[in-house]
Formats: C-alpha cells, sequence, structure tokens
C-alpha cells in the first residue's frame, strides 16, 4: 500500500493499474479480434489492465501454473490476476518483458450485434463497481488476517490430531478407545481442509512463498496430500468456477453429470459410440452419498501421489511422510496388525471425505455450469456458480467459513473471518444489477445436491432417448 500525490490511500492493485507500459506497447495498438485469435496453449496472449501479454513462452515458468493461463488466452485476465496476486511489485518488476501492445480503445466492441454491445456494456459497468468494493475492502483493512484467529485454530486441529494418537498408544486398541481416537482423527482432519485452504489461498502473510510452507504443513504433515497437488487442482476451479472443461471440480464423468448442459452433451457421446448399456445417470443421486465417502481414500489418495511423481515435487512426499508415520506406527502399536491398522486409517479417511464432499459440493454443482463467455465478469461469473450458506457459529465452524462461498470466490485472498463483513457491499451490488445472490440453510444446501443431481440425470435420460429414436 503507499499514499499517491493527492494524499488517498492507493492499493497495490490501483498501483499496478497505473503503471506505464513498456514504451515497445505503447506503440503497438491490437484489437479484441485480433487477441481472441491468440487462444492456445502454444500461442497464448492475454489482456491485464488493457495491456496485452504473450504469455507464450512464459506459461510454463508461471507460479499458479500453465493451465490458468491456458484458461484466459485471448481473454481479458485483469479481474482474476488482480484476485490471485499479493505481491504485485514482484510481478511488474518482470511483467514488460511480455507487453506487446495496448487494447484499440476504438474497436473494441464494434463487430458484435447490438445485443452483444448492451451485454458487454453491462459487465463494464459490472467490474466498475465490483473495484470499488475491492478498493473499500481494502481501505477498510479486510485483508489483513487476525493472527488470534489462525493461531487458535490451530491448535485446535493439532490437539485433536495429536490426541487421536495418544488415545491409541495410552489406550490400545479396544472399541471405545479406537472410537474416540478416530473421532479426533477426523475432526482434525476435517479442519485441516479448511485451514489448508486459508493457506493455499495466502489469507495469512502477505508473502505468498511463506505461505506455502504453511501450507505444506496443514496439507502434508497433517492430511498426507501434496500441497501443490491441490493448488495447481484448486486454482483452476477458481479462476473458471462451473465453466464446462475447465473447472476440475465439474468435470465428474463418468460417474456423475451435473447442469443442464453436460447431460446432453453425454448423452451425445453415448449415441456417437454406440453405447448398448450406458451408464444411467438417474440413479446418481442415490450413489453421490455412497460416493462422498469414497472421493478421499479412492480419488484424491492416487490423484496426489501421481501428482507428485508426475511433476518431481518431492519435497511434498517428504512433507507427507511424518502424517504416514503416525497413523500406521501408532496404529500398529494399538492394534498390533497392519490390516487393522490399514482399517482404521481408511475408516478415518472415508468419514472425513464425506464430511468434505456435502460441504464443498453444496455450494457449486447446484449452481449454473456453463460454457465458457470471454466477457463475462469476475462478479458475474462468480455469482453463477456459487450460492451461500446461512451463517451460524456451527456451520462458521463446520464449514470452514465456506458458508460464505460467494465472498471467498470474489476475494480468494481475504481470510475467511472478514468475509462477512464483505458480504453486504456484495448483497447491494447485486441488488443494483439485478443478479441472484443465493443463501440458503445448510440442510437445504444438503439437499439440493441430491435434487440437482436428479434433475440431471434426468435430461440426460431426455436427451438420450430422443438422440436413439432419432437414428
Amino acid at each position: 500500500m503507499g499514499k499517491g500525490s493527492n494524499g488517498n490511500l492507493i492499493s497495490a492493485v490501483e498501483k499496478f493499474r497505473l503503471q506505464r507500459p513498456s514504451d515497445s506497447a505503447m506503440k503497438n495498438l491490437i484489437s479484441w479480434e485480433e487477441v481472441a485469435k491468440h487462444n492456445t496453449k502454444n500461442d497464448c496472449w492475454i489482456v491485464v489492465n488493457n495491456i496485452v501479454y504473450n504469455m507464450s513462452n512464459f506459461r510454463k515458468k508461471h507460479p499458479g501454473g500453465s493451465k490458468i493461463l491456458e484458461f484466459y488466452a485471448g481473454q481479458d485476465a485483469t479481474e482474476v490476476f488482480n484476485a490471485f496476486h499479493k505481491d504485485f511489485d514482484r510481478v511488474a518488476k518482470y511483467s514488460k518483458t511480455y507487453q506487446i501492445g495496448l487494447i484499440d480503445p476504438s474497436g473494441s466492441l464494434n463487430d458484435r450485434s447490438d445485443q452483444e454491445k448492451e451485454k458487454a456494456q453491462k459487465e463494464l459497468e459490472i467490474r466498475e463497481d465490483f473495484r470499488k468494493i475491492q478498493q473499500i475492502a481494502l481501505e477498510k483493512g479486510y485483508f489483513k488476517p487476525s493472527y488470534t484467529f489462525f493461531f487458535l485454530h490451530s491448535i485446535q486441529i493439532v490437539f485433536f490430531y495429536l490426541m487421536g494418537f495418544y488415545i491409541q498408544i495410552k489406550y490400545g486398541g479396544d472399541w471405545i478407545p479406537t472410537l474416540c481416537a478416530l473421532a479426533c482423527s477426523v475432526m482434525a482432519q476435517a479442519q485441516a481442509s479448511w485451514t489448508q485452504h486459508d493457506h493455499g489461498h495466502s489469507s495469512l502473510l502477505w508473502n505468498p512463498k511463506h505461505n506455502r510452507y504453511i501450507h505444506m504443513f496443514f496439507m502434508g504433515t497433517i492430511k498426507g496430500a501434496s500441497a501443490d497437488w491441490w493448488a495447481f487442482m484448486h486454482n483452476l476451479h477458481h479462476a473458471k468456477p462451473n465453466v464446462i472443461d475447465k473447472d476440475p471440480d465439474c468435470r465428474l464423468e463418468p460417474m456423475f453429470v451435473v447442469g443442464d448442459t453436460n447431460p446432453r452433451r453425454r448423452a451425445e457421446q453415448n449415441v456417437k459410440e454406440n453405447a448398448k448399456n450406458p451408464y444411467p445417470y438417474t440413479i446418481q443421486q442415490f450413489l453421490f452419498p455412497i460416493g462422498a465417502f469414497l472421493l478421499f481414500p479412492a480419488f484424491f489418495q492416487i490423484t496426489t501421489f501421481r501428482h507428485i511423481f508426475r511433476k518431481k515435487k518431492y519435497i511434498d512426499l517428504v512433507s507427507m511422510a511424518p502424517m504416514y508415520m503416525l497413523y500406521f506406527g501408532c496404529g500398529y502399536y494399538a492394534f498390533g496388525s497392519i490390516w487393522k491398522s490399514l482399517a482404521y486409517f481408511f475408516a478415518s479417511r472415508l468419514l472425513e471425505s464425506a464430511w468434505f464432499t456435502w460441504v464443498s459440493q453444496c455450494n457449486h454443482i447446484v449452481m449454473d455450469v456453463h460454457d465458457d463467455v470471454d466477457y463475462e465478469s469476475w462478479f458475474h461469473l462468480q455469482l453463477r456458480a456459487t450460492c451461500n450458506i446461512e451463517q451460524s457459529w456451527f456451520n462458521d465452524w463446520f464449514t470452514g467459513h465456506l458458508n460464505f462461498q460467494i465472498e471467498h470466490h470474489l476475494f480468494p485472498t481475504m481470510p475467511r473471518h472478514n468475509l462477512y463483513k464483505i458480504q453486504p457491499y456484495v448483497q447491494s451490488m447485486c441488488k443494483k444489477h439485478n443478479i441472484k445472490y443465493v443463501n440458503k440453510q445448510l440442510g437445504e444446501a444438503f439437499y439440493d445436491i441430491l435434487t440437482s443431481l436428479k434433475k440431471s440425470g434426468q435430461l440426460w435420460q431426455e436427451a438420450y432417448d430422443e438422440l436413439k429414436m432419432s437414428l
């Protein structure tokens, strides 16, 4: 943060926005139509603050991964850039190397229809209003963390984590001690899911590198998973939430289809492949409660190790080792059997998986799942894809403040204990622009997962039957 010549507080975002482009970029005006042509991973142009960047050679060096840059290839990435970054001074130091021109202000909407022009103009107004809310959040200090909050929450996790192992060592492997140890383990693991999420978004410390060390502790040492794998997958989700073929969290085939568009496309694929007995998506609402238990032990357990060895992130493997040593070491001490230790480990994984899956999915898969729109505002994109759960002390604790999912998606680096403070501004902006703000009770949100899956399954069946009859 710094002060401008008029004495007003100017955020790091604003300073970066107002920086002077390189001399070569100043001489080259580029139309949006030209930018849109460069939309592949090997020919990747993005626009930030009306400056065109050629990211083709940089994308593999990008700390957030190459996929995010590819997602915004040929598009305006200003808002996602501002939402994800904190170290703007460092970015400004190196960014001019990749500047190739400025957006031509004379032809931004000329080739679009009147309807497209009207919609694009509306999105520009939304972007400007959202920028004002961002400035309010900065001026009111909503991005400043409470170290007391994060310390106490971390103490809670470590306490329950170690208590579970202590009970095993102290009282052995009888049923009652085992169930008590299991309860402590699941509580620690579930709450660590929310805390590692905080540090993965750099919500605590200003330097992202320092946040990564803490992230590795909670994700690796406590949860036994790769911090780099989580960051890679989760950043993709935040960059394009509920966008088909981009958000990994809505690519749930072959087990589930979500939204209104995916079911028909899946049906078209089934018919094209001439599948005689395609998987019946009409039963997916009944399978979700089972799948919720299996997400961690079946899917995450495999993909996290695959990511480590494919990307050679061996430091993550080192951070994960203490978790497995404690689980299987203390388990063997208590049970005297490697098989019982393995059963205890997977019981913990099954229960924390169910907790995490119901919470994480109730905010998204019930919302609009859609194709990409290149000129959609960050605000509109996030509101289409997310919904909230009513605030209460239990909901805050149980969901790790992801009951404020809308605000979190709009401000991913904002510490979660401040999300409720920005909520009234977001609601006011939604009202101004006639954008639906969805807020539910916890039970209603869980139930909506099942009704949403039932609806999508029925859409698949109708599309499949229709296409088969037309052959």
